[in-house]
């Protein structure tokens, strides 16, 4: 399914050096008292952990308050493993999991969920695949059931197969049709790295889509879904003893996958400037994405970047919104942000604009980028930004499904409670000389900027020459990057 504009974890925010209160007339804040201050931080559940015969890691955390259950099971994979050629066959994948598995088809398997007042979701990722879900405590039987027979007996119908198929192509080009803002981040990462990867359109293309058969979604899930990949996090009214036990008749017979995990290179920065312009020959805005190769969800100065992040360009009163926005009327929105993976995932300033302002909001957003970059923040700055990443953390916690997917995604990458428990700390303790030292290391240098522009190609090509060497596409081209150069004879 085609997400709107958004980043997979990070952005961040606050004003130009006078700071937010100063800019509406108030006192700016003291920074001694923000920085002094003790933080309230929150401390993630210790769960259960529990290894089933085929490898399966499960956690499991009791929370009586309500009477529900929530789950979330992560599985290795993701995208990565999508052959050249047939990509978005993970997606395809994940959409059909829900589609029929058991003794139940498509509509008895959507009305046994629905029917008790529950929640079950799929989704492909990059490097995982993901199954979500919540029930009544009284249901969690039911859950087992429906999630075990997701996962080790789905039919993946061949009709359930072409429609859904259809409509993931659909959405593409209904997409490309209207407002592209949600390709955009798709179009970026398949030319920032092209030829890894982490180029791979997670939700497939045009050209690839309509090629996806039966055999090859069997065959995926044949190689690429297991119980050796899986971790499982559930939360909520249960004892975890029984439901244990329960998991472990349920899925603890599940095969392993027949091939190994997708491994892939680490990921680079991009040396010098580049632009990728996407001709929408009716486009009355241009769209634009600016960045480059950021860092990893498990970099040492992650909580600092995200501060960093959090100055220039993640919420309302950022350096990137203000200027583009507020000041100037540029845009509805400019935003920037880290999308962190196992290895170092893109970092994207991201904006649009009137066709014939397209130069002049770029070179607005990189005036804010270089100053920012060469200045860091002041005091005004990073209390600010610290209170507000301390504001927003909690929320992200509260419910059952949050705890269960956070204990998922820090299973997976490898990380500890820590992650949650040291935050508050970690974001007291930062300094101006430590952010600024980060921003040097994580945000690219001005001179190494990978651009990509989505308008009419005709209006804004001489703009788009003076950011670097121009590579061209159209919008209707079937795939998210240009075809390969011809080869010099």
């Amino acid at each position: 399914m085609i997400a709107p504009l958004s980043w997979k974890t990070v952005l961040a925010a606050v004003l130009l050096s006078s700071g937010p209160a100063a800019a509406q007339g108030a006192t700016p804040p003291k920074p001694a008292a923000a920085t002094t201050a003790a933080p309230q931080g929150v401390t993630l559940p210790k769960p259960t952990t529990v290894t089933l015969k085929n490898g399966a890691r499960v956690l499991l955390v009791e929370r009586k308050d309500l009477p529900l259950v929530a789950f979330s099971a992560w599985l290795r994979g993701g995208a990565l493993a999508d052959p050249t050629g047939k990509e978005g066959l993970s997606a395809l994948t994940a959409e059909l999991l829900q589609k029929g598995a058991g003794a139940r088809d498509a509509r008895q398997f959507a009305e046994a969920v629905d029917g008790v007042g529950g929640v079950l979701e799929t989704r492909a990722e990059l490097e995982n695949l993901v199954v979500s879900g919540q029930f009544m405590s009284r249901d969690s039987a039911l859950m087992v059931e429906l999630l075990a027979d997701l996962l080790t007996r789905p039919r993946f119908a061949q009709d359930e197969l072409e429609k859904t198929r259809a409509r993931m192509a659909s959405e593409i080009t209904a997409a490309k049709d209207g407002d592209p803002r949600g390709l955009i981040n798709t179009y970026f990462e398949a030319f920032q790295f092209t030829g890894h990867p982490y180029g791979t359109p997670v939700d497939g293309t045009e050209a690839s889509l309509p090629g996806l058969s039966r055999d090859d979604v069997l065959a995926y899930a044949k190689s690429q879904l297991g119980g050796d990949r899986l971790i499982l996090s559930v939360v909520g009214d249960f004892d975890s003893k029984a439901l244990a036990a329960k998991l472990e008749a349920a899925l603890g017979g599940w095969a392993r996958a027949a091939s190994p995990a997708p491994e892939v290179a680490t990921t680079t920065v991009s040396k010098g400037r580049r632009v990728l312009l996407v001709d929408k020959p009716d486009a009355t805005q241009t769209y634009f994405s600016i960045g480059n190769t950021g860092i990893a969800r498990n970099d040492p100065d992650r909580v600092t970047a995200n501060l960093a992040g959090t100055v220039l360009g993640g919420r309302f009163t950022s350096l990137l919104n203000t200027e583009l926005r507020v000041k100037s009327g540029l845009t509805y929105g400019a935003r920037a942000g880290f999308s962190p993976s196992a290895h170092p995932g893109p970092f994207v300033i991201s904006s649009f604009t009137q066709t014939d302002k397209t130069d002049k909001a770029i070179d607005m957003a990189l005036d804010v980028f270089t100053r920012y970059r060469k200045s860091g923040m002041d005091d005004a700055m990073l209390a600010s930004a610290k209170s507000y990443v301390l504001g927003q953390f909690p929320p992200r916690l509260e419910t059952g499904g949050q705890v269960a997917d956070k204990l998922s995604e820090l299973a997976f990458y490898g990380l500890d409670a820590s992650d949650v428990d040291g935050f508050a700390t970690a974001v007291a303790a930062t300094t101006r000389e430590g952010v600024g030292t980060v921003i040097q290391r994580a945000l690219p240098a001005p001179e190494n900027l990978t651009f990509v522009l989505i308008g009419k190609a005709s209006a804004i090509r001489e703009m788009a020459r003076k950011y670097g060497p121009v590579t061209e596409m159209k919008i209707s081209d079937k795939r998210f990057s240009p075809p390969p150069a011809p080869a010099k004879r």
